[in-house]
């Protein structure tokens, strides 16, 4: 089963011009390829709910420093890995699935200078090739909804973190009411969405030997947002360079359906630290 959902997911998310489209993009919208920044990257930079406001949220209440050697498991296009190698000056290393996101996350993080601080490579979640106790910190934004053997999951996070080390999750998880409407951005069918509610969440943390230390529900900051992003697209259209650039034409079905998803209680959002 794993190795079938590993192909669907891989198909979902992956697109063989992906590099070209973005950078193509990236000239459309007015930016020097050669000088590229950080902000320029913004609009594609991190591809989950409430973006970059999330991640520094996150990041605070890991307490997360420039000591600090961080795995980012489902590091996409690598955006919240150079967020973090920029504010907090950590190492990082990526891990995708997705082979493109991989080699467009080393391109783009060469391009702005992080390439000494940020890494990638193409792997399974659910069979880390690294170590035990190699990192300090493990991060995970809006992954585990593609994953359906959490126990595995979660174990082998627990396996490569050291000691006293924390795992930072912004994930969403499973409300309360009805099912997903699909597509969303993270699967167009049922078929590769494997959503969990909060108890079932904090159950697999615990059975995986992790202390949970501050949850916190952003459901209603993340219904906020949505609200202040479909008036934006209804205002302006959608911009040159955006997430539809990675997910294709029916990114704005996608989007129009995730906002419903949160509106009716379908899903919610958790912000979740543990230790090890």
């Amino acid at each position: 089963m794993r190795k079938a959902v590993n192909e669907a997911i891989k198909t979902h998310y992956g697109r063989s011009d992906l590099a070209a489209v973005i950078l193509a993009a990236l000239e459309a919208a007015g930016a020097d390829i050669q000088k590229l920044s950080l902000e320029e990257l913004a609009p594609i930079d991190e591809f989950h709910i409430r973006g970059r406001a999330a991640t520094l949220e996150l990041a605070k209440a890991a307490d997360l420093r420039s000591t600090k050697r961080v795995l980012d498991i489902g590091s996409g296009i690598g955006g919240t890995s150079r967020c973090l190698a920029k504010e907090f000056g950590c190492r990082v290393t990526g891990i995708d699935l997705t082979d493109e996101y991989c080699q467009v996350a080393s391109m783009l993080t060469a391009m702005v200078g992080l390439d000494g601080l940020a890494d990638y490579r193409q792997g399974d979640a659910t069979n880390l090739p690294f170590e035990d106790n190699e990192f300090d910190v493990v991060w995970t934004e809006h992954v585990a909804m593609n994953i359906p053997d959490k126990h595995r999951f979660y174990s082998e996070i627990y396996r490569v973190l050291r000691p006293g080390g924390t795992l930072a999750i912004y994930d969403v998880l499973a409300g309360a009411s009805e099912a997903v409407l699909f597509p969303v951005p993270w699967a167009r069918t049922p078929d590769t969405s494997f959503l969990v509610s909060p108890d079932e969440l904090r159950d697999l943390l615990q059975d995986a030997g992790f202390t949970i230390t501050d949850w916190k529900d952003t459901t209603a900051e993340a219904c906020e947002w949505f609200v202040n992003l479909a008036e934006r697209i209804r205002r302006e259209g959608f911009p040159v360079l955006g997430f539809h650039l990675l997910m294709g034409n029916d990114f704005r079905t996608m989007a129009q359906n995730q906002g419903r998803n949160l509106e009716e209680g379908r899903i919610s959002l958790g912000q979740i630290i543990s230790v090890k």
